[in-house]
């Protein structure tokens, strides 16, 4: 262990519910776990199976999907685990690795669901010019970028938390270890830390949500242009699913940090449920299950590719 206390492991309270409650909140969490990993790993197997499905939106939806996989995995197993066995113990190290994880995905997203509008954009907006814009090359670096932004922020978080000095209590209010909960314990000097949070998520949520908004504001002004009903029909409803998943990733993060400060803990726990498992649970059927080439690419790519040809 690396960190500046003999503080070895951290107890994780958890949700705040009756022990009768204990079991049924287990399997609904479970319940909603299993969906939330089958949703985003079949949109996984789609959009690389299925050439249909090789473009910009789809490639960038893939994205998402890993990336719920990934923010929802370094929570809620453990979150299951607790609530099954009432253990509380989490020791230093997995509290690391649960940090970094989880700020990769939530950082990252950040990013990606900006990206996901501008592709939006360009195809209402100048859609002759989408194709060379959107390029495989153009995607890549979009993606590369985004996740090396991810990646850089959540290796600063958790390297940095290392160091620092954990002298007492050792009991984190929530059922996963998040890094404002976990700097909160911290009895050394956690001012680079804060400010880093302060332009990762303020400052870099608040940029990404304006440029959401001026985008769709370009989509709508396009949309409204388009003589016919049924050509306005479906520009809108490329764009509906993606609008409705950022109403929901930032909604919900901008109640959690915005919220009054004299509100209970309890709170916090209850919006982490949302953005830990009901958000990645939501996405595939939002973006992806209700679309009609999605619907067609799970019976072409599912029943024929995968499953035995003779079972036909």
């Amino acid at each position: 262990m690396n960190n500046g206390s003999s503080i070895s492991e951290f107890l994780l309270l958890g949700l705040s519910s009756p022990p009768k409650l204990g079991t049924l909140l287990f399997l609904v969490f479970l319940t909603m776990y299993i969906i939330a990993i089958a949703g985003n790993v079949l949109i996984l197997i789609i959009t690389n199976l299925d050439p249909a499905l090789k473009t910009p939106m789809y490639f960038f939806l893939g994205n998402l999907s890993l990336l719920d996989i990934i923010c929802t995995t370094s929570a809620v197993p453990k979150m299951l685990f607790n609530l099954f066995t009432q253990q509380k113990v989490i020791s230093f190290n997995e509290c690391i690795v649960q940090m970094f994880f989880f700020t990769v995905g939530m950082d990252t997203e950040f990013l990606l669901l900006t990206v996901m509008s501008f592709d939006r954009y360009l195809a209402i907006c100048n859609p002759l010019r989408y194709k060379s814009i959107m390029s495989k090359k153009s995607c890549f670096i979009m993606s590369f970028a985004v996740w090396a932004f991810g990646f850089s922020s959540s290796s600063f978080h958790s390297s940095s938390t290392l160091w620092l000095s954990f002298c007492g209590p050792k009991e984190i209010n929530h059922f996963f270890c998040e890094v404002p909960q976990v700097l909160a314990l911290s009895c050394s000097d956690i001012s680079l830390n804060k400010y880093v949070l302060i332009v990762t998520d303020l400052i870099l949520g608040l940029i990404c949500i304006i440029l959401i908004f001026i985008s769709y504001i370009f989509i709508m002004f396009a949309i409204f242009n388009i003589r016919s009903a049924e050509g306005k029909k479906k520009a809108f409803s490329t764009c509906a699913s993606h609008i409705t998943v950022v109403l929901l990733f930032y909604g919900t993060l901008i109640f959690a940090y915005f919220k009054p400060s004299d509100e209970s803990s309890d709170m916090d726990k209850e919006i982490a449920v949302f953005y830990t498992i009901v958000i990645p649970m939501l996405n595939p059927i939002l973006y992806s299950l209700r679309n009609k080439d999605v619907k067609l690419s799970i019976q072409k790519v599912i029943l024929r590719k995968i499953l035995p040809r003779d079972t036909f």
